[in-house]
């Protein structure tokens, strides 16, 4: 599934695009079934209550969030922002970025190990539950930008491209308060091959 799925896709649970243990070591299947299935999976169903017999209904998921707000947001955002999580992994994961998003990062940051590095940084300094976004504008600018709780960068305005995952359920089972840990493992399933995808249709 793509980013525009995701967007153009009304209310639905959508199932991880790769088998439950397939990110193991850096991620385990265990962890995989409680995110998936329990928390995203709760997201979803709580949305449903909340948007049946209202206009909402009808809207895409990446409508919802953009022009809710209140309970509504905060599921319909983690719904989408989990299936964009989700997405951006693969056990056969591109470890390196290439072609027009690798200048971008060169440009932005300087480099891709800068990239990282901040990324990460940013990562640790994230007080409570939240996201981490590497985001582009439509010129194809990057950034980074943090958001609290349910927080995305699709409210700003701009184009997501890859997620890290702050609350403590995306990560406890397998690294407990070792958030250090996660997130440096979190690079080694990221598939930039998804992330040059989603880049592009940005800068389209």
């Amino acid at each position: 599934m793509t980013m525009t799925t995701i967007a153009t896709t009304l209310l639905t649970l959508v199932e991880l695009p790769y088998a439950y243990d397939s990110l193991e070591p850096y991620i385990s299947a265990e962890t995989m079934h409680f995110h998936h299935d329990k928390h995203y999976a709760s997201y979803v169903a709580k949305l449903e209550g909340l948007i049946s017999d209202t206009h909402y209904a009808t809207m895409p998921l990446e409508e919802i969030v953009r022009s809710s707000d209140g309970a509504i947001f905060d599921n319909a955002a983690q719904a989408w922002n989990h299936v964009f999580y989700f997405e951006q992994f693969s056990p056969h994961a591109k470890h390196h970025p290439t072609g027009e998003l690798q200048r971008a990062i060169d440009v932005e940051f300087g480099s891709f190990a800068a990239l990282k590095q901040i990324m990460t940084d940013v990562s640790l300094s994230l007080f409570g539950s939240g996201w981490v976004w590497l985001a582009a504008d439509r010129d194809g600018r990057l950034y980074i930008i943090t958001k609290p709780n349910a927080g995305t960068p699709l409210t700003d305005g701009l184009t997501p491209l890859l997620s890290i995952d702050l609350w403590e359920h995306a990560y406890y089972i397998d690294y407990r308060n070792m958030r250090k840990d996660a997130v440096a493992n979190l690079w080694k399933v990221i598939d930039w091959n998804k992330i040059e995808e989603r880049y592009n249709n940005a800068i389209g």
